[in-house]
């Protein structure tokens, strides 16, 4: 399985711990950052009042949700492509995902600060 431990250490001879534990602690705040995310959704969910457009919070929520799901199983997928490409002497894996993250934690963050000004035009 693509992420069986068991099968990542069979592949290559061991690197240095320091460089697996920091894999793992990147790892670790991938999965905070998914958590972060799935608990922003529970709480656009809950605790977002109606907004202007029909269905927008929980449009949010659910992108919310969706985004942190994909950030927790591509925290995974990068932990083992890292681990096996330090096993093997290669260079780590090349990876566009945290800016593409970036890119669309900022575009959210845009929309939602529209739909406050268009909610709230005289505050």
């Amino acid at each position: 399985m693509w992420f069986d431990p068991a099968e990542t250490r069979q592949v290559g001879h061991t690197p240095d711990y320091r460089f697996s534990l920091a894999n793992e602690r990147t790892f670790l705040a991938w999965i905070r950052t998914g958590l972060a995310l799935v608990g922003g959704g529970l709480a656009a969910a809950q605790f977002l009042p109606p907004l202007p457009l029909r269905y927008l919070r929980e449009a949010l929520a659910i992108a919310l949700l969706l985004l942190g799901a994909a950030v927790s199983v591509r925290a995974v997928d990068r932990w083992v492509r890292s681990e096996r490409a330090m096993r093997l002497g290669r260079d780590l894996p090349a990876s566009r995902f945290p800016a593409i993250l970036a890119l669309i934690v900022g575009l959210g963050a845009l929309a939602l600060i529209a739909t406050v000004v268009i909610q709230n035009p005289s505050k």
